[in-house]
Formats: C-alpha cells, sequence, structure tokens
C-alpha cells in the first residue's frame, strides 16, 4: 500500500466514526424506569411526541398516583438528553446508549443530590400499565354562591412552624394563619395595602377548618367568595377601600419570551403554590395572577401587579438566594445558609429572567389600600 493509500484509508475511516458520533437519537417514544430512593423505588414513565417545534413528554410517578405531569424543555443533542419537570423542580440528563439507542444512563435530581436512573424504550408488550388516576372532582355550579358549613377556628399551636391554606377534596383548612394571612389571601392583598388594623391581626395565629354548604368542589372564586362572609360574620370584619400611590413591583415578560410549561390537564382545576425553603417556589397549574400574589403575601416588601398578559395555567420552580428584604427579613438567613452550601443560586431578578422569561421591576403605581373600620377576636364555634 503507498503511502497515499495508507492516509486516504484513515481519513475515511475518521469520517465513518464522526459522522456515527454526530447522529442524533430519536427520543420518541415511552421511556421507562425506578428511581431507587431512600424511602422507596418509584417506577416512572416519560411518554415523549416529537413535531416540527421539537420534543414533548408527559411524565407519570406510577407508585405516587400516576398523574400526568407535564415536562419542560427537552433537549437531545447528539448521545446525550435532557429534559425538566417544573412541577417539581426534577432534572434529568443521560446518555443514549452506544448499541442500539434504546437504553438511557443518568441521573435524576431535585436540589443538590443526585440519583442513578436508566430508563428503557418500552414496547407493546413490556410497557408498564399506567393506573387511572382518581377523576376529578365535579366542579361546583358556576352560579352557585356557597358559603362555609360549621367553619371552626381555634387557636394555633404556639410551636408550630410555617403556615398553610389548603384544600383537600371538600376540605378546606389553613393552618397558623394570622388574620392579616386570611385577609391577603381573600382579597388578594399585599400586607402594605392594609392599615388601620389593631396590633393582633398581625400576631394572633389562628387554625381553620370547614366545607362547603353546596355540593362540588368549588373554584378558587368561591372559596374566597366563602372566605369574604366568614371574615364579616366570624370576625365582624368592616372595611373601605381607598386609591393611595404605592411602591410596588410589576411582573413583566423579559425580552426573549416566557419560558414556562404549560399545565393543560386540569384547566379548571385549583393552583397549588408552596416552598420547600426560603427562595424554593413550586408552581403547579398556577397562572400568573396567583404567582404574584404569593411573591406578594409571602416574599416581597410591597405590592406586586401581574402586566404579563400571560393566560393560562403553568407548571414552574423558581429558585434563588433571598436577600434581607425578602420572606419579612428572614432572607439574609437563607443567604447564610446558602453561603455554606455547594448551590449558589442567583437573586431574584436574575432567576425570574433566566428561569422563567420574566421581569420584575420596582415603580410607583396607584393601587388600593385596605382600610379596616372595625373587627374582633373570632366569635366562638
Amino acid at each position: 500500500m503507498t503511502r497515499r493509500t495508507l492516509w486516504t484509508g484513515i481519513l475515511t475511516g475518521l469520517l465513518v466514526v464522526s459522522t456515527a458520533f454526530a447522529q442524533e437519537h430519536d427520543f420518541s417514544g415511552t421511556w421507562q424506569g425506578t428511581l431507587h430512593t431512600p424511602q422507596a423505588d418509584l417506577r416512572l414513565v416519560i411518554k415523549v411526541t416529537k413535531d416540527a417545534s421539537g420534543y414533548k413528554a408527559i411524565t407519570y410517578s406510577i407508585d405516587q398516583g400516576a398523574q400526568p405531569i407535564p415536562a419542560g424543555s427537552v433537549t437531545v443533542q447528539g448521545g446525550n438528553v435532557k429534559f425538566t419537570v417544573p412541577a417539581n423542580g426534577g432534572v434529568y440528563e443521560g446518555k443514549f446508549s452506544n448499541t442500539d439507542g434504546n437504553t438511557i444512563t443518568g441521573n435524576w435530581s431535585q436540589g443538590p443530590n443526585a440519583l442513578p436512573l436508566e430508563f428503557t424504550l418500552a414496547n407493546e408488550k413490556t410497557a408498564w400499565a399506567i393506573p387511572e388516576p382518581p377523576p376529578l372532582p365535579t366542579p361546583m355550579a358556576e352560579n352557585a354562591d356557597p358559603s362555609w358549613e360549621a367553619a371552626t377556628i381555634k387557636p394555633s399551636n404556639p410551636e408550630a412552624q410555617g403556615i398553610g391554606i389548603n384544600m383537600n377534596g371538600r376540605n378546606f383548612s389553613t393552618r397558623n394563619t394570622t388574620l392579616r394571612d386570611l385577609l391577603t389571601f381573600t382579597y388578594g392583598l399585599h400586607p402594605n395595602q392594609i392599615v388601620g388594623a389593631p396590633g393582633w391581626v398581625e400576631t394572633d395565629k389562628f387554625d381553620l377548618a370547614a366545607r362547603p354548604d353546596m355540593p362540588g368542589m368549588p373554584s378558587d372564586l368561591q372559596i374566597k367568595g366563602m372566605m369574604k362572609k366568614l371574615l364579616a360574620e366570624r370576625f365582624n370584619l368592616k372595611f373601605h377601600t381607598e386609591k393611595k400611590e404605592l411602591s410596588v413591583f410589576l411582573i413583566t415578560v423579559a425580552k426573549g419570551g416566557p419560558k414556562l410549561t404549560k399545565n393543560e390537564t386540569d384547566p379548571k382545576g385549583l393552583p397549588g403554590l408552596g416552598f420547600r425553603g426560603l427562595g424554593n417556589l413550586r408552581v403547579r397549574n398556577g397562572n400568573m395572577s396567583d404567582f404574584a400574589q404569593m411573591m406578594q403575601s409571602r416574599v416581597l416588601d410591597r405590592p406586586v401587579v401581574n402586566q404579563t398578559n400571560l393566560e393560562g395555567r403553568y407548571d414552574f420552580t423558581l429558585q434563588w438566594t433571598p436577600d434581607e428584604t425578602q420572606f419579612g427579613g428572614q432572607g439574609a438567613r437563607a443567604q447564610a445558609q446558602q453561603a455554606e452550601g455547594t448551590q449558589q443560586n442567583p437573586d431574584l431578578f436574575t432567576a425570574m429572567q433566566q428561569q422563567l422569561g420574566l421581569k420584575l421591576e420596582a415603580t410607583k403605581a396607584p393601587a388600593d389600600v385596605f382600610v379596616i373600620d372595625h373587627v374582633e377576636k373570632p366569635s366562638g364555634n
């Protein structure tokens, strides 16, 4: 073999290897794998489709109710695949097998810790059966005007931590909530918008339990309508509103557009918003008004106005390092905790742009002020 022939053979071989390496695997189909956690083994399924806009996926945790949860961004580059699940803050990163591409080996993470997870492409014979999720509750008639039936209000345990406002089935409850918390939830207020309240409104904490007096699952508006009646009847609340220019935050869509995953599984269902620690917010089936309300009632030191003009409901996770003005002054503690750890998150303004494609900016604008004329501690059950 001449020298020229030898070099030609080497270059041809390199070209073949390079072409095979650059070939992109197809992620379409049903993939399944078992996540081994310290608490239990969880069977996970992801159903992936592809169209002109790219990949779309729905995830299922078979051993945790099998509710369909939309995946967020899905990227496939060469032999690598990555997808997110915004509703629970999950991220999966893996590599296709070099043999047939029917296996993906990688890691699943929710926070700083990662667990190994291998997915296998399923077919009709090998696919795990996904149980039917529980039927969605029948919604209450839209024109219904319910009240709470036999609502109970009692002082909270002084040692209780955190607060909660929940609708579980037809059972509504609050935990460790002040009257100020109930007002901000019911009327969509920031605490700065409440004036004229006696001191106990911010300090005395209550647990509330109630059920609607009409059949069906109440909507968010109906829940708040029932709360308005309860505040008037049990706290003897009387108030009026005034307009006043206040320092506010505006939420708008950032340049480049939103980075949000739509949830179309239950368009009339109740939203789920909660914190897994300071600066770690999970949202499922929430709209932008729900998000603004959560940020102004729990995080920021001024009212938050939604000016995104985004319709619909979304799943997302927002992670940031709070500052000393956030969470009622507790942000400094979160800063110190993150400084001691390995995971460093950006500030809120940067995180909203990077993770959600939204912009948060401070300004002044006219806003309603909620002036309390009369209020009493709750009447007996």
